[in-house]
């Protein structure tokens, strides 16, 4: 017992040093979790055999992954990928997949083994990928979209490629095989379906399926509804639990994938009412399970193979990666995935996946691929997973700069019209803004530099144009200097405070509205020159704080009065914050003094709520105070 938990502490142990420091140098959690495994395997050797045996429960994170990432879609957006899905996923496994067996072949392997190295390394890290993509908040855009779309296919096809791997077994390797038939029989797995015949087998696969749809849709409702009713947490998180695990051993059972099935899970519960409670209770045990997989992968890499056949496996890597982004690039421009986005696309799906593992040891088992081979293989395998982050730097720092570069230069929109108010920013903030200007007969010029979200606006028919409103020519063709009002809704707060500094300097005559995202934005803001500043989320929280007020008894027009009050306390007091945030000395002095005047804030604002003060005398009292 106690060499499982010095096993336990020396993984979590290495995790909680390695990966802060790796997100800290931008390097991402991903990467910190290899590095981890490297230094508590390879170099330091604190952990040895045990880790096949840890990746193999690991592997479970990946399933619960896609458990989530099911809860995130409806069936219909499903049936919206359906193109995506068929077309650029099923075109990029088998184009990766032929490409891949005929350098194989080429390089002196018979052809079931090239077909098979093919078939293994066509698939892509679903683990490494959509964590990296959720880091860093790439997974609404078109190249994460596809990436997603062709990984999701990739999770698909692992259901043939393991029916058709055992037809390429060598009778050499099953001959040579026999003498460890005693050991193959004791790892040999529980299955439901073995030595049916074939129309059984199929049925047995539909039957497993449309179980999960019916359970999923039907039976579970009541199932969580019973729990939720015990009013205990712990029974519904293992209620979760024991969904996620039932349908993937199900699916095991069955010989399909586990992460199919629990994925498919997830799409079927994806209307459900306990989506988010469902989210919350698997979220942490996903993460965990997915960065000790990423631990035992670094681990695992051998590095008495690897630097006996270093540059072969390097070589290997390499042009597996090479190939493999080729691929990716020709069908993002068959598909036109434009500008970053087929970067993106063709960078992150370049390496090997987890799969990789599953299938060169089933592989092996199934006699088509030596043990010597499958060794260097899976070094291969683990190399691409461990370079893989390193491409998304390359993305981040080399490439996306320098396209962008290129796109403000070329690829802004020409504005052909002027307007009495330019609105910077179409996003949920400026949409609303837009909309009530342009339901009360004021032309409005829109401007954004998220193309996407411009397209989005197109086609509800919200006239709106691709530009960087930073920039000083696109501001006059929008007619800034006619304009009575730029209001400024950007998603970048660095941006927006610029606009707003360079707008008051260049065109003191036109009025500045801002939207702050929080305190000490709005005094950027203001000391930027702003006119009006509104915080995004401030009055619908006094709004939802008077409803609260309300339902705890409150009169509606008390509520009403006490919400104004706090306002309009807040508002005298701001000015003197503000002194304080823009004069304050740096250090222990500027923290204590406005530390002292937020707290004589909030005693204000407490007494006017108790004498029930008029807006008048709040603002007053305020006034006094100091």
């Amino acid at each position: 017992m106690t060499g499982y938990f010095i096993q336990a502490f020396i993984y979590l142990a290495a995790a909680v040093v390695m990966v802060p420091l790796a997100k800290r140098l931008g390097l991402g959690s991903v990467l910190g979790y290899l590095i981890a495994g490297v230094l508590i395997g390879p170099v330091a050797g604190i952990v040895g055999k045990e880790t096949v045996t840890i990746q193999h429960f690991a592997e479970f994170g990946v399933v619960m992954m896609l458990f989530l990432v099911g809860l995130e879609l409806h069936p219909q957006m499903l049936w919206k990928m359906r193109h995506r899905l068929l077309g650029l996923g099923g075109l990029q496994v088998i184009a990766s997949a032929l490409l891949l067996a005929f350098i194989a072949w080429l390089l002196g392997q018979p052809l079931s083994i090239a077909v098979a190295i093919g078939l293994v390394f066509s698939l892509s890290s679903t683990a490494i990928v959509l964590q990296t993509l959720n880091e860093k908040g790439l997974t609404k855009t078109e190249g994460g979209q596809n990436a997603f779309s062709v990984l999701l296919m990739q999770d698909i096809a692992v259901i043939p490629i393991l029916a058709f791997i055992p037809v390429l077994a060598l009778p050499e390797l099953m001959s040579a095989a026999q003498a460890l038939q005693t050991t193959a029989e004791h790892h040999e797995t529980l299955s439901l379906v073995a030595g049916l015949p074939t129309w059984a087998y199929a049925g047995a696969i539909f039957a497993s399926i449309a179980g999960v749809v019916v359970i999923g849709h039907y039976l579970s409702r009541p199932l969580f509804h019973y729990v939720a009713n015990s009013g205990l947490r712990e029974i519904f998180v293992a209620t979760a639990l024991l969904l996620v695990i039932g349908i993937a051993t199900l699916m095991s059972l069955v010989g399909l994938s586990p992460a199919l099935g629990t994925f498919l899970a997830g799409v079927v519960l994806a209307n459900s009412e306990f989506r988010h409670e469902l989210e919350s209770n698997i979220e942490p045990f996903k993460g965990l399970l997915l960065g000790l997989f990423f631990i035992t992968v670094g681990a695992g890499i051998n590095f008495a193979i690897l630097s006996e056949h270093l540059l072969l496996i390097l070589s290997l890597t390499l042009t597996v990666m090479l190939v493999k982004a080729a691929v990716l690039w020709g069908l993002a421009m068959v598909f036109k995935i434009h500008n970053s986005d087929r970067w993106l696309f063709a960078l992150s799906l370049s390496q090997a996946g987890e799969f990789g593992f599953v299938l060169l040891s089933y592989a092996l088992q199934n006699h088509v691929i030596p043990p010597e081979t499958v060794s260097l293989l899976q070094l291969v395998v683990a190399l691409s997973m461990f370079l893989t982050p390193t491409l998304f730097i390359l993305y981040d720092k080399v490439i996306l700069p320098r396209y962008q570069h290129t796109t403000n230069q070329q690829g802004y929109d020409e504005i052909d019209e002027h307007g009495q108010v330019i609105i910077a920013g179409i996003g949920r903030f400026g949409q609303i803004v837009n909309r009530l200007l342009i339901a009360n007969g004021v032309h409005t010029v829109v401007m954004d530099l998220d193309a996407t979200q411009v397209e989005s606006m197109r086609r509800i028919q919200v006239k709106a144009y691709f530009g960087d409103a930073t920039r000083p020519e696109l501001l006059h063709t929008a007619g800034i200097e006619q304009a009575a009002l730029l209001v400024v809704a950007i998603d970048d707060r660095e941006n927006a405070k610029a606009l707003v500094q360079a707008v008051k300097h260049s065109h003191p005559g036109v009025t500045v509205l801002a939207r702050a995202f929080d305190r000490g934005h709005h005094y950027e803001l203001k000391h930027a020159g702003a006119d009006v500043i509104v915080s995004e989320t401030y009055h619908s929280a006094l709004d939802l704080g008077a409803q609260a007020l309300t339902c705890l008894g409150f009169a509606s027009e008390a509520a009403v009065q006490k919400k104004q009050a706090f306002w309009e306390t807040e508002q005298a007091a701001s000015e003197r914050l503000y002194d304080t945030w823009q004069h304050g000395s740096d250090g222990q002095q500027y923290d204590h003094d406005f530390r002292k005047l937020f707290i004589q804030t909030e005693e204000a604002i407490k007494t006017a709520m108790q004498a029930g003060h008029t807006s008048g005398q709040s603002s007053d009292d305020v006034t006094k105070q100091g």
